[in-house]
């Protein structure tokens, strides 16, 4: 029997999430601390319209998804309270968030195993708007997890593990405000977007989520201490000191304004390419549809230096930032050599 794990991409997982909301389709998601689970599930909730009951069964107790002991006219039963009669009551698509499930007692996940089939719980059903959508870490993580028992499993409609993806945290970035520089630092340093060391030490790694709190402490304009041990405390003394180090040479740049009005003599970055990655990102956060064409006039410059990766990376956050840039005269020339070549692959 294969016991091969299933990843999607974030934007995979969005489209899923979007189709398993619309259909009332039960899925499960695990992955790595901090690589963005809940966050995606809150913004796919968002984009459905729809509410969110968020439930946290580490702190449940088996005997909660019974209802509450209750006796009328002679008749003993129990009568749902909370969260469940939220979801027997709802009147407007609603998704029902278990939020770290491995985390919880077996005896627990047993007891809300009849939710995620039969959507009953002691003879009350559960209101057809209801999604149930769950999300696990990983046993190898060292998060309290110690798996999903078999039978609730199947309960789902789908089993996905989150893999981060360069691409789409980038987008997500530029999209949500987080600063040019972290994007091109990231598009520099992929392999420090996400690598997660399960420790029992008070040291953080690198993930998408410390790169958020990383950006939130950047933003403040803190004193350079102050800098230091705040982007360690997200992100862990080794990616903090390579970020702090790109910062300064992003602060310290050939000016993107004076790329863009003479890119045929404006200076390329030699030596170091922190300071490439930095000019490439800070073009790409400039660029304009009117000057598209001095944009990519400049790239080619750089790309006939023997630097094709950080064009490429440019080309991909001015894109992401805004998508009409691909429809200019100067984008359709600038795929036409090259680098067009390069893009497409």
């Amino acid at each position: 029997m294969s016991t091969e794990i299933t990843t999607v991409t974030p934007s995979e997982l969005a489209a899923i999430l979007t189709l398993a909301i619309r259909e009332r389709m039960p899925i499960m998601i695990s992955g790595k601390p901090g690589v963005g689970k809940s966050k995606i599930v809150e913004q796919a909730v968002a984009a459905a319209k729809a509410d969110l009951v968020l439930k946290h069964p580490v702190v449940d107790d088996p005997t909660d998804y019974k209802g509450m002991p209750w006796v009328d006219k002679g008749v003993a039963s129990f009568l749902p309270f909370g969260d469940l009669n939220l979801l027997i009551n709802a009147k407007k698509p609603t998704v029902a968030f278990f939020d770290d499930l491995g985390q919880a007692s077996n005896s627990v996940q047993a007891a809300s195993m009849q939710l995620f089939l039969a959507r009953r719980i002691n003879g009350h059903k559960v209101s057809d708007f209801v999604t149930f959508i769950a999300a696990t870490n990983r046993r190898a993580d060292r998060a309290g997890v110690q798996g999903i028992l078999e039978p609730l499993k199947s309960r789902f409609d789908g089993l996905f593990e989150l893999e981060v993806d360069i691409d789409d945290w980038c987008t997500w970035a530029l999209n949500n405000g987080l600063p040019h520089e972290m994007v091109a630092f990231i598009r520099f340093r992929p392999a420090l977007l996400s690598d997660f060391k399960a420790t029992a030490d008070m040291t953080n790694s690198p993930s998408p989520r410390g790169w958020e709190s990383v950006a939130r402490w950047y933003k403040l304009g803190m004193p350079s201490r102050l800098q230091v041990v705040c982007y360690e405390g997200a992100v862990g003394k080794g990616a903090a000191g390579e970020w702090l180090a790109f910062s300064r040479v992003w602060q310290q740049m050939v000016s993107p304004d004076l790329i863009l009005t003479n890119p045929d003599t404006a200076p390329i970055p030699k030596g170091e390419p922190s300071a490439l990655y930095a000019v490439a990102g800070a073009l790409a956060q400039r660029v304009q549809p009117a000057s598209m064409g001095r944009y990519m006039t400049y790239l080619e410059r750089v790309f006939d230096e023997g630097e094709p990766e950080p064009c490429a990376a440019s080309i991909k956050m001015a894109l992401a930032r805004d998508p009409k840039l691909a429809n200019t005269q100067g984008y359709i020339k600038g795929m036409s050599g090259a680098l067009g070549q390069l893009m497409i692959g």
